[in-house]
């Protein structure tokens, strides 16, 4: 028996030590340089270069409105490019916000390779290639799912007006834990994104949307997230799964989402 339980022991070791080995893999799954950009679309589109504090470029697309009244900063979450949310971006035209997509490093045509605190430093020089784009906007910022986490470690840096909060997770390793229940995922991870720790010390509104059917972010993160939050706060609960985008994409919640960002937008002027 002993030998037994020995080699199952080694075993298990041996999973803990390729998944941690594996971390970033099993997290970021970066999309290629889009095929498809905003103007092929019919859409106003400016490319826009972002230089990081580590001397990084990433690429971004910047779609102005005709009268804006803010801007809003889209962080996607960790699979794909900006390609993929230029439906989300049309989607926030429509509330007369001009918007910025940007791709992570590692992400579509950005340099580099992703890892946490570099998501944060792209959001950083993204928030303020905006800024420079729209000086006189006040500027909210879009996260799903893990853009959600960079877009509350970005609010603690910058003069965010309000956080548009879509699926997101409490902390990485809380998401990993249930995904891999039978592995010690809090042990044994390097990437934190810890939103749930950060979130209290935010002063600015805030909308947490998710859903009840999401499969990756269970739906009690996100009612955690909301009880963590100051007010003001809005909690929306959307349908579909994860990656439905609820929020942006459904017409149910049209009225709440354009009252919140009137709200917001009033707030900072």
């Amino acid at each position: 028996m002993w030998p037994w339980l020995a080699v199952l022991i080694l075993l298990y070791l041996a999973i803990c030590a390729v998944a941690w080995s594996l971390e970033k893999k099993l997290v970021y799954f970066p999309g290629p340089a889009p095929s498809t950009t905003p103007r092929e679309l019919g859409f106003e589109q400016q490319d826009v270069r972002v230089r990081t504090q580590d001397g990084l470029q990433l690429s971004a697309w910047f779609l102005p409105a005709r009268a804006p009244r803010f801007a809003i900063l889209v962080c996607h979450g960790n699979a794909g490019s900006i390609q993929d949310r230029i439906p989300k971006a049309e989607a926030l035209l429509t509330y007369g916000a001009s918007v910025l997509l940007f791709d992570y490093r590692g992400y579509g045509a950005s340099e580099g390779d992703p890892d946490e605190p570099g998501t944060y430093r792209d959001a950083e020089a993204a928030y303020d290639a905006l800024s420079a784009l729209v000086p006189t906007l006040p500027i909210v910022v879009y996260g799903e799912s893990l853009g959600g986490a960079v877009a509350i470690e970005l609010a603690r840096h910058r003069g965010v007006a309000a956080l548009l909060l879509e699926s997101t997770f409490t902390s990485l390793p809380d998401v990993g834990a249930c995904a891999y229940p039978w592995l010690p995922v809090r042990w044994l991870a390097s990437l934190r994104y810890d939103s749930l720790a950060k979130l209290p010390a935010l002063e600015c509104p805030i909308l947490i949307a998710h859903s009840r059917d999401d499969e990756v972010v269970p739906y009690t993160q996100g009612e955690a997230l909301y009880a963590a939050a100051r007010e003001p706060k809005v909690f929306v609960e959307t349908h579909g799964d994860h990656n439905a985008g609820g929020l942006l994409l459904d017409p149910a919640h049209e009225g709440v989402l354009a009252d919140f960002l009137a709200s917001a937008a009033r707030a900072v002027r």
